[in-house]
């Protein structure tokens, strides 16, 4: 049974969190960047939690790097966090581990 795919958005510890879910690829990555975006346009920090996600290709790598780009022209904080090892690989070989903020837990993410 394929894992099903979700991506929802809640307020916690004044973060707004994007909470990804499932495989985020070509057929699913527009709705992961609607959700950062539209999370980023509340003016809030914004932490994309991707502790459930399973697989990630390059549309939704580009997803999370757009909403980087929009939060760093707005100097809006933005987040990964609980980043789970498939998408962890995808960034370490794309070397963005090094570009995006990543933290273990939201609560690192706030102290930061």
């Amino acid at each position: 049974m394929a894992e099903v795919n979700n991506c929802e958005t809640a307020e916690q510890k004044g973060f707004q969190v994007v909470q990804v879910q499932g495989e985020v690829d070509l057929s699913w990555s527009q709705k992961l960047r609607k959700a950062v975006l539209d999370a980023l346009a509340k003016g809030q920090p914004v932490a994309v939690d991707l502790s459930r996600v399973t697989y990630i290709d390059s549309s939704g790598i580009a997803a999370l790097v757009e909403g980087f780009q929009s939060a760093r022209g707005k100097s809006q904080h933005f987040s990964l966090v609980a980043v789970s090892q498939p998408v962890i690989a995808v960034l370490e070989l794309a070397r963005l581990d090094r570009v995006f903020p990543i933290f273990p837990t939201l609560d690192e993410a706030a102290q930061s």
